[in-house]
């Protein structure tokens, strides 16, 4: 495929991508109550093989060839980069000391239960030929698959708290907060289940290593130096194009030394996010950059993972059953978990649930974690396609579930506290 026909065949990827995201994000908005992120995320699936490669597979291979995947790869991960950029300063630092306690709580029986749980199904589930790879020892079958459940969708979940107007609020934060936490411990974990299965013991030291120097420098002498330009653009009165483009050059800095030790992109966007000084200069750069990111840029991560995913392999007896039992042991494990802790720290009843039903999300980041394993040969295909449903199934739940358990409470409050006004 000649330079010109690659560029053609992105564009025209593009345009259905966009088309087919926003279709079925507001098809789940209108009847479904779900956020549009949701809707983004089963579009990816609907232009693979499982909806797309099945009804016109003649199609689906002509618009999505092999050979054009990298420049989708590329975008996606730029996609996720600059969102949790954008998530990180959107994070209230004071609530987090607030609920420092009762997050760490949360994240650690979001990690606790999970990874019980797979000490208990990883020895069965490699008893089944096509899961893990044959290479994978029970040791490494039993850390992966403690990760992979007690993965948060750190970023999807922050879009729902987002569109749902739970930003800056004490249980958005506190979620966030858990699900940062929990997420970091998860890309640890998987580390070092990379380096047991053959890139070497330095493949986990430099990642959680690597990882911890980051996050000191970033937040200590980078946000210092990060404050200066807060200030120039301050004496300025705006975001110039110039402080623009240096901030975008140093966003992509971050995200590749992040990649490189074995972290992921999302976590040095959202590390640099939370260095960025707030105030007008937060806000004007968020105004700047959220439209092309949240509409342009993440659903090639969506449809990125869809490609990859075939429900028609797991529709077999054995396999349906593990995935049933998956689906079962990742509620139980993360959101009655979480909800189980935020009632011992002291939440009411809705707010655990809601917390719960939050963090149950996996999202974006378990898409991207099954993504690394499939692609270093930790698992098979038929297990990648029962995580990618896992995935969905309760990302699917978090939004109405904590719309019922909180949101809705919260509005009947309101009303009640008005209406003796207009009486």
């Amino acid at each position: 495929m000649t330079n010109g026909q690659l560029s053609v065949t992105f564009f025209l990827q593009m345009s259905l991508i966009l088309a087919v995201c926003r279709t079925v994000g507001w098809l789940g908005r209108r009847f479904f109550a779900q956020p549009q992120v949701v809707g983004e995320m089963i579009a990816g699936i609907l232009l693979g093989p499982s909806l797309f490669g099945l009804v016109l597979p003649e199609w689906q291979h002509e618009l999505f060839p092999p050979e054009s995947l990298k420049m989708l790869y590329v975008g996606a991960q730029l996609g996720v980069g600059l969102f949790m950029f954008l998530v990180g300063m959107e994070f209230r630092s004071e609530l987090f000391r607030e609920r420092a306690r009762a997050a760490a709580a949360v994240s650690f029986a979001g990690m606790l239960v999970p990874f019980l749980l797979a000490a208990l199904l990883a020895p069965w589930m490699m008893g089944i030929p096509g899961l893990f790879s044959a290479k994978a020892t029970p040791f490494v079958a039993f850390l992966f698959l403690g990760a992979a459940i007690s993965m948060t969708g750190f970023p999807v979940m922050a879009r729902i708290i987002h569109e749902n107007g739970l930003s800056g609020t004490s249980l958005g934060t506190l979620t966030l907060s858990a699900g940062a936490v929990g997420d970091a411990a998860a890309w640890c974990v998987l580390a070092i289940v990379l380096a047991s299965f053959g890139a070497g013991p330095s493949a986990a030291v430099e990642a959680i290593a690597g990882g911890a120097l980051y996050t000191v420098f970033v937040l200590t002498l980078g946000r210092r130096l990060l404050a200066l330009l807060g200030r120039t653009s301050q004496h300025v009165g705006k975001l110039n194009h110039t402080m623009l483009g240096f901030l975008l050059a140093l966003l992509m800095v971050c995200v590749s030394i992040t990649d490189a030790i074995g972290m992921h992109a999302v976590f040095g966007g959202f590390l640099l996010g939370l260095a960025m000084p707030r105030g007008p200069f937060a806000r004007d750069l968020h105004q700047k950059l959220e439209p092309i990111v949240v509409v342009f840029l993440l659903p090639m991560f969506f449809t990125y993972s869809g490609l990859s995913t075939r429900l028609d392999v797991v529709s077999t007896g054995a396999f349906l059953l593990v995935m049933m039992v998956v689906l079962a042991a990742s509620i139980f494990g993360k959101g009655v978990a979480c909800w189980a802790a935020a009632r011992l720290c002291g939440e009411d009843n809705r707010s655990a649930l809601a917390i719960g039903s939050l963090m149950n999300a996996r999202g974006m980041m378990e898409l991207i974690l099954v993504n690394i394993a499939l692609q270093r040969g930790v698992i098979q295909q038929p297990l990648f396609s029962i995580l990618v449903v896992m995935a969905v199934v309760t990302t699917l739940m978090a939004s109405p579930l904590s719309e019922r358990f909180y949101l809705q409470r919260n509005r009947q409050s309101e009303k009640l506290q008005v209406a003796p006004q207009g009486e």
